[in-house]
C-alpha cells in the first residue's frame, strides 16, 4: 500500500506493472477505451495527483476517450471518462494507462 502526501492509503491494485497498453494522453480522439490502471507515483506531488485521478473516477475498467486537445497540441486534454468529462494537463493524462480495441459499454 502506498500513501499520499497526506497520509491517505493509496491501494496498490491500481497501480499496474511496467508495460501499459498505452497512456491517455497518446490516446487518439473519440477512441474508445477503457483504464487499466495508473502509473506508479515517484514522488509527493506525483502521488497526490494520481489519488485526485482515483478520486475523480479514473478506476480501472472505466470507460474513457479524449474528446478535445487544446490547440497545437498543448494542454488541456478534454477527457470523457463514464458519464463525467474533465480537463486535464498532459502529464495528468500520461499517468493514466488505458487498453484500446476492447468492447467498452455505453
Amino acid at each position: 500500500m502506498t500513501t499520499s502526501h497526506d497520509g491517505a492509503a493509496v491501494p496498490q491494485q491500481f497501480f499496474t506493472g511496467p508495460a501499459p497498453s498505452t497512456c491517455l494522453d497518446g490516446l487518439a480522439l473519440h477512441t474508445p477505451a477503457l483504464v487499466t490502471g495508473l502509473r506508479s507515483a515517484s514522488g509527493e506531488q506525483e502521488e497526490g495527483t494520481v489519488l485526485r485521478l482515483m478520486e475523480i473516477g479514473f478506476l480501472p475498467g472505466e470507460a474513457v476517450r479524449v474528446v478535445a486537445r487544446g490547440g497545437f497540441g498543448v494542454d488541456p486534454i478534454a477527457v470523457r471518462v463514464g458519464q463525467a468529462t474533465f480537463a486535464l494537463r498532459r502529464s495528468e493524462a500520461s499517468m493514466v494507462q488505458v487498453q484500446v480495441g476492447v468492447e467498452v459499454q455505453p
